[in-house]
């Protein structure tokens, strides 16, 4: 079982552990979420696969994961974006978040997450053993989706697609600034 790296709330590295070990004991540790859009400006979307030890069959993200020890999180997030969906694109880091949430099974998730952004309209080949489906949709299709049907969302996806939104509106308002200021 890979390794994760253990951090403080500054992401400060504080050592590492056996990954299933630190969800085991809700160890805080450091983690990277990927959102890729397409031209439309559609989020793809991954149904993570039935066999995954937690949050099996629900829709996230496009990629997520964890960088390996002395890995740099950008290059994780390329190595996994190939490995998981088939493609790799240009990566923008957007922002960070800490989350914490417990599940039914017993293990929690306690990360330091690194968020990028990056657009995509190429053919995917998602890995089977990670991904049980993709699809692109609509930031307004998947704010209504995540209010009538939550459950089908993984509980970190509920947490970051708000920061996202905030994120996305602060990028277009600092664009329409600078496009004023230009003027």
């Amino acid at each position: 079982m890979p390794q994760v790296v253990m951090v403080n709330e500054n992401d400060e590295p504080i050592g590492t552990m056996e990954k299933l070990e630190a969800h085991q004991k809700g160890i805080l540790h450091r983690a990277f979420s990927i959102f890729i859009f397409n031209s439309k400006g559609e989020m793809l979307l991954q149904r993570r696969a039935l066999k995954k030890y937690h949050s099996p069959g629900l829709w996230s993200n496009t990629c997520c994961s964890h960088p390996y020890p002395h890995e740099e999180i950008k290059a994780a997030a390329l190595r996994r974006l190939q490995e998981e969906m088939g493609f790799t694109t240009t990566l923008q880091k957007a922002f960070d978040f800490v989350y914490k949430i417990s599940f039914s099974n017993g293990l929690t998730e306690n990360e330091f997450d690194h968020v990028f952004v990056g657009k995509f309209d190429g053919q995917i080949k998602s890995n089977p053993e990670e991904v049980a489906d993709y699809t692109f949709r609509s930031m307004a299709e998947i704010r209504l989706d995540l209010l009538d049907k939550r459950d089908n969302y993984t509980a970190w996806f509920y947490i970051a697609f708000p920061k996202l939104e905030d994120w996305l509106r602060e990028q277009a308002m600092g664009k329409k600034q600078q496009a004023n200021d230009n003027a």
